[in-house]
């Protein structure tokens, strides 16, 4: 029976996840001062309560995609393993020393879209929303899909549009601003680029350095 567990044994690095979440949930307070970044842009963004689904199935959706990865390319379920928790603490950190809000509509009716809407509101506070979680995650898989060597165009269409969405419902739900969707896609293409780009670089000319030197 364990022999058979042990290939599943890297999944085990997918309980970051709680662990990442109880540290929101002790920065997602105001602080001794709280920012805007609302614009008028922001302030001609309807709110649209449909889009709370989305928003709401947002960390299944992340979970999902990572545990397709591990089972179809492994170094990009390792990857995104890492990518989330830098990303993640790095908007923690940024909480910490400058949290902004959102101001939040009034929500009416008693239908489930307006539910899940209050349920939405009342399960998190209205800060921590530089840079926006939702939006560094759901750019991440997507991005993680896209230079994947198993990918295939139905796969592509449907993590594609469900990123598009949920980064999306940030706006429409009124959870977070432009600035934060951002500063949340800023923020992935400079990880990526810091982890993986220059390091591979590096490798790239340190193997034609040592094969001119072979030559010589």
């Amino acid at each position: 029976m364990m022999q058979r567990l042990r290939p599943l044994a890297p999944l085990v690095l997918m309980l970051v996840f709680p662990v990442l979440g109880s540290i929101y949930q002790l920065v997602n307070h105001p602080n001794d001062r709280v920012y805007s970044l609302v614009t008028q842009a922001d302030l001609a963004i309807p709110f649209i309560k449909y889009f709370a689904l989305p928003y709401g199935v947002w960390i299944f959706y992340i979970y999902a995609c990572l545990v397709y990865l591990f089972f179809k390319d492994r170094n990009l379920y390792y990857r995104g393993i890492i990518l989330y928790t830098v990303c993640a603490m790095t908007c923690y950190g940024i909480y910490l020393v400058f949290q902004t809000t959102v101001p939040r509509p009034v929500v009416t009716g008693s239908d489930p879209f307006s539910e899940l809407v209050r349920f939405i509101y009342k399960r998190d506070q209205p800060y921590n929303c530089f840079p926006s979680i939702h939006c560094f995650s759901s750019y991440m898989v997507m991005r993680l899909f896209l230079t994947s060597k198993s990918r295939s165009r139905v796969i592509m269409i449907l993590v594609s549009t469900m990123s598009i969405l949920i980064i999306a419902s940030t706006q429409f739900v009124k959870q977070h601003v432009l600035w934060d969707a951002v500063a949340a896609i800023a923020m992935v293409e400079i990880y990526h680029f810091v982890i993986y780009v220059l390091p591979g670089a590096h490798r790239s000319r340190e193997k034609v350095r040592q094969q001119k030197e072979l030559q010589a």
